[in-house]
């Protein structure tokens, strides 16, 4: 069930994601020579990148940095008015402290504030948009630049799933203040282990689930746009050519109906492939979808993909171990992994959309 605290449509839609990489040329060259993003912009230790479609000077952030994670997300308006209400809504919970800045090329003024799991999010209301060189634009006058002849090449950042300690904390965070509303759910019980959220027709913009191994502030994905559902089959086939590690997918989940293809980009960041909008929400009155865990299989994957256990559920950036060693920590059954079994349900642990759960293991073992 949704709140009701403040007016709809205040959020136009996501605006861009700051990631961070400790391989930064490599993740540059990830994002440019497979998903043929375009460069917009260079500055300090940071390279901007925008799909041929983004509207505006950038939706991708490129920073080195010694750990892989997500500096910020940003989250634009509808307008500059509906900014200063959304403003003023965070500002009159007093859990929650922000600031303004201007310090983010192509954007105005920014008001950065924390998500109750620490995730650093903005919101903001001018945008520069896009104006391509001559050399750049597109016959089709809606495109804002011309498909590039590189890689399979995106259109435009999708939406972003970030990993909670407490999902019902950060879903009612979007909608009390941001007017999200909730499309769909998935509980354990009484648990919420995940939410999806948006602020306009598409099926999510902001996605939360629950953090398996009780950490804080990650992010779980960052997807973009492909709009062809043959593009993830070709997506996986270039990716296998060149050593970029393929999770899970392609596939379809039920949640979202959204088309999927998740990889790891070479700083250690997961990235989802988008092949379909999924299911749209056209109705201003349409209710929240719950998912029980009776219904988790359909819900991870209506094909036969499975979802890696070892990392799928417990994987987020940063993390104090890369793709790799966490892998290896996950699947061997270490520590790290006994704690986050007790927290993951157990219909997740048998789910013929699932693998390598190692849940016989522990129950071996006790």
């Amino acid at each position: 069930m949704t709140t009701d605290m403040s007016p709809p449509h205040e959020i136009s839609h996501l605006a861009r994601v700051e990631l961070l990489s400790p391989k930064p040329q490599e993740t540059l060259d990830f994002f440019t020579k497979f998903l043929g993003m375009y460069v917009s912009h260079r500055e300090g230790q940071s390279v901007f990148l925008r799909g041929y479609e983004d509207p505006y000077q950038w939706s991708l952030k490129i920073t080195e940095s010694a750990n892989a994670g997500m500096g910020h997300a940003a989250l634009r308006t509808s307008s500059a008015d509906a900014l200063e209400r959304r403003v003023q809504s965070l500002s009159n919970d007093t859990s929650t402290e922000g600031a303004w800045h201007e310090d983010e090329f192509g954007f105005g003024k920014n008001y950065r504030y924390k998500s109750p799991d620490g995730h650093t999010l903005d919101i903001v209301w001018e945008a520069e948009h896009y104006k391509a060189p001559p050399e750049l634009q597109s016959k089709i006058l809606t495109r804002a630049s011309k498909k590039p002849l590189q890689g399979i090449p995106v259109k435009r950042i999708d939406h972003l799933n970030l990993m909670s300690s407490d999902v019902t904390a950060v879903k009612q965070s979007f909608e009390r203040h941001l007017g999200f509303r909730t499309t769909e759910r998935v509980v354990d019980g009484e648990i919420e282990i995940g939410a999806w959220m948006s602020s306009n027709i598409l099926g999510h913009e902001v996605a939360t689930m629950r953090d398996m191994t009780g950490g804080h502030g990650k992010m779980h994905h960052v997807a973009f746009f492909y709009g062809n559902a043959q593009h993830n089959i070709d997506a996986a086939e270039m990716f296998r050519d060149h050593d970029i590690v393929i999770e899970a997918g392609p596939d379809t989940h039920g949640i979202t109906q959204g088309q999927f293809l998740y990889v790891f980009e070479p700083g250690g960041n997961r990235i989802e492939l988008f092949g379909e909008p999924g299911y749209l929400h056209l109705q201003p009155d349409l209710e929240t979808k719950t998912w029980l865990m009776s219904d988790i299989d359909t819900g991870l994957a209506v094909g036969g993909a499975k979802l890696p256990w070892e990392t799928y559920f417990t994987y987020g950036t940063p993390s104090p171990l890369s793709v790799a060693e966490h892998q290896k920590e996950f699947s061997n059954a270490g520590p790290a992994a006994e704690a986050a079994e007790e927290r993951v349900p157990d219909e997740i642990d048998t789910s013929r959309a699932v693998a390598d759960s190692p849940i016989d293991v522990f129950s071996d073992a006790r």
